[in-house]
Protein backbone atom coordinates (compact mmCIF):
# COMPACT_ATOMS: atom_id res chain seq x y z
CA UNK A 1 0.00 0.00 0.00
CA UNK A 2 2.84 2.41 0.89
CA UNK A 3 4.58 1.55 -2.39
CA UNK A 4 1.46 2.40 -4.43
CA UNK A 5 1.03 5.64 -2.53
CA UNK A 6 4.69 6.57 -3.19
CA UNK A 7 4.35 5.77 -6.89
CA UNK A 8 1.17 7.85 -7.19
CA UNK A 9 2.85 10.76 -5.41
CA UNK A 10 5.81 10.52 -7.77
CA UNK A 11 3.50 10.40 -10.79
CA UNK A 12 1.58 13.49 -9.64
CA UNK A 13 4.83 15.38 -9.04
CA UNK A 14 6.10 14.49 -12.51
CA UNK A 15 2.86 15.65 -14.09
CA UNK A 16 2.95 18.95 -12.22
CA UNK A 17 6.57 19.51 -13.26
CA UNK A 18 5.65 18.75 -16.87
CA UNK A 19 2.78 21.23 -16.77
CA UNK A 20 5.04 23.91 -15.30
CA UNK A 21 7.55 23.34 -18.08
CA UNK A 22 4.86 23.40 -20.76
CA UNK A 23 3.59 26.72 -19.42
CA UNK A 24 6.96 28.35 -20.04
CA UNK A 25 6.82 27.77 -23.80
CA UNK A 26 5.86 30.87 -25.75
CA UNK A 27 4.04 30.46 -29.02
CA UNK A 28 4.26 33.25 -31.57
CA UNK A 29 2.02 33.31 -34.60
CA UNK A 30 3.54 34.53 -37.84
CA UNK A 31 1.78 34.73 -41.19
CA UNK A 32 5.06 35.16 -43.03
CA UNK A 33 7.98 32.72 -42.63
CA UNK A 34 10.41 35.58 -43.34
CA UNK A 35 8.95 37.50 -40.41
CA UNK A 36 9.37 34.43 -38.20
CA UNK A 37 12.99 34.07 -39.30
CA UNK A 38 13.61 37.75 -38.53
CA UNK A 39 12.11 37.24 -35.08
CA UNK A 40 14.30 34.20 -34.40
CA UNK A 41 17.40 36.03 -35.65
CA UNK A 42 16.72 39.12 -33.54
CA UNK A 43 15.96 37.21 -30.35
CA UNK A 44 19.12 35.12 -30.84
CA UNK A 45 21.27 38.21 -31.38
CA UNK A 46 20.05 40.18 -28.36
CA UNK A 47 21.52 39.43 -24.93
CA UNK A 48 19.48 39.22 -21.76
CA UNK A 49 20.39 42.15 -19.46
CA UNK A 50 20.05 40.06 -16.30
CA UNK A 51 21.43 36.70 -17.41
CA UNK A 52 25.09 35.85 -17.76
CA UNK A 53 25.81 35.79 -21.51
CA UNK A 54 22.47 34.31 -22.58
CA UNK A 55 20.35 35.35 -25.54
CA UNK A 56 16.79 36.47 -24.89
CA UNK A 57 15.44 33.52 -26.89
CA UNK A 58 17.04 31.12 -24.35
CA UNK A 59 16.43 33.06 -21.17
CA UNK A 60 13.60 32.48 -18.71
CA UNK A 61 14.14 35.87 -17.04
CA UNK A 62 11.07 38.12 -16.99
CA UNK A 63 12.97 40.94 -18.70
CA UNK A 64 13.81 38.57 -21.59
CA UNK A 65 10.14 37.71 -21.94
CA UNK A 66 9.34 41.43 -22.09
CA UNK A 67 12.06 41.94 -24.68
CA UNK A 68 10.71 39.07 -26.81
CA UNK A 69 7.24 40.59 -26.59
CA UNK A 70 8.59 43.97 -27.64
CA UNK A 71 10.50 42.48 -30.59
CA UNK A 72 7.35 40.66 -31.69
CA UNK A 73 5.21 43.81 -31.45
CA UNK A 74 7.77 45.93 -33.32
CA UNK A 75 8.00 43.33 -36.07
CA UNK A 76 4.20 43.30 -36.37
CA UNK A 77 4.29 47.11 -36.72
CA UNK A 78 6.73 46.81 -39.62
CA UNK A 79 9.81 48.19 -37.89
CA UNK A 80 13.16 47.21 -39.45
CA UNK A 81 15.70 44.98 -37.71
CA UNK A 82 18.16 47.87 -37.34
CA UNK A 83 15.50 50.04 -35.71
CA UNK A 84 14.55 47.23 -33.34
CA UNK A 85 18.19 46.80 -32.29
CA UNK A 86 18.50 50.57 -31.83
CA UNK A 87 15.35 50.58 -29.70
CA UNK A 88 16.77 47.82 -27.48
CA UNK A 89 20.14 49.60 -27.19
CA UNK A 90 18.42 52.86 -26.19
CA UNK A 91 16.41 51.04 -23.59
CA UNK A 92 19.01 48.60 -22.17
CA UNK A 93 22.39 49.89 -23.34
CA UNK A 94 25.08 48.44 -25.60
CA UNK A 95 25.28 45.33 -23.42
CA UNK A 96 22.28 43.80 -25.20
CA UNK A 97 24.27 43.49 -28.44
CA UNK A 98 26.43 40.38 -28.73
CA UNK A 99 28.53 42.18 -31.36
CA UNK A 100 29.16 45.72 -30.14
CA UNK A 101 29.31 48.47 -32.72
CA UNK A 102 32.67 49.79 -33.92
CA UNK A 103 32.96 53.14 -32.19
CA UNK A 104 35.69 55.14 -30.51
CA UNK A 105 35.00 53.59 -27.13
CA UNK A 106 34.93 50.03 -28.52
CA UNK A 107 38.12 50.23 -30.62
CA UNK A 108 40.14 48.55 -27.88
CA UNK A 109 37.57 45.77 -27.66
CA UNK A 110 37.78 45.14 -31.41
CA UNK A 111 41.52 45.82 -31.82
CA UNK A 112 42.91 43.94 -28.82
CA UNK A 113 42.41 40.40 -30.21
CA UNK A 114 44.01 41.33 -33.54
CA UNK A 115 46.86 43.07 -31.74
CA UNK A 116 47.50 40.05 -29.52
CA UNK A 117 47.56 37.72 -32.55
CA UNK A 118 50.01 40.03 -34.31
CA UNK A 119 52.20 40.25 -31.21
CA UNK A 120 52.19 36.45 -30.88
CA UNK A 121 53.19 36.03 -34.54
CA UNK A 122 56.08 38.48 -34.10
CA UNK A 123 57.28 36.62 -30.99
CA UNK A 124 57.15 33.27 -32.80
CA UNK A 125 59.18 34.68 -35.72
CA UNK A 126 61.78 36.14 -33.34
CA UNK A 127 62.11 32.90 -31.38
CA UNK A 128 62.46 30.82 -34.55
CA UNK A 129 65.09 33.19 -35.94
CA UNK A 130 67.11 33.18 -32.72
CA UNK A 131 67.09 29.37 -32.53
CA UNK A 132 67.96 29.07 -36.20
CA UNK A 133 70.92 31.44 -35.85
CA UNK A 134 72.09 29.71 -32.65
CA UNK A 135 72.02 26.28 -34.26
CA UNK A 136 73.72 27.55 -37.43
CA UNK A 137 76.82 28.74 -35.55
CA UNK A 138 79.68 26.28 -35.78
CA UNK A 139 81.76 25.33 -32.76
CA UNK A 140 85.09 27.04 -32.34
CA UNK A 141 88.29 24.97 -32.22
CA UNK A 142 88.45 25.35 -28.44
CA UNK A 143 84.80 24.16 -28.02
CA UNK A 144 85.44 21.18 -30.30
CA UNK A 145 88.49 20.20 -28.26
CA UNK A 146 86.51 20.41 -24.99
CA UNK A 147 83.67 18.39 -26.52
CA UNK A 148 86.04 15.73 -27.77
CA UNK A 149 87.70 15.57 -24.34
CA UNK A 150 84.31 15.05 -22.67
CA UNK A 151 83.36 12.33 -25.15
CA UNK A 152 86.68 10.54 -24.62
CA UNK A 153 86.31 10.78 -20.84
CA UNK A 154 82.83 9.19 -21.07
CA UNK A 155 84.19 6.30 -23.15
CA UNK A 156 86.98 5.53 -20.70
CA UNK A 157 84.76 5.47 -17.65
Amino acid sequence: MALIRSLLTLLVLLMVAGLAQAGAIEVREFDDPVMEQRYRSLTASLRCPTCENQAIDDSDAPVSGDMRDRVYLLLQEGVSDIEIREHMVQRFGDYVLYNPRLEGRTLLLWGLPAGLVLLGAILVVLIVRSRKSASAKALSEEERARLQALINRERTE
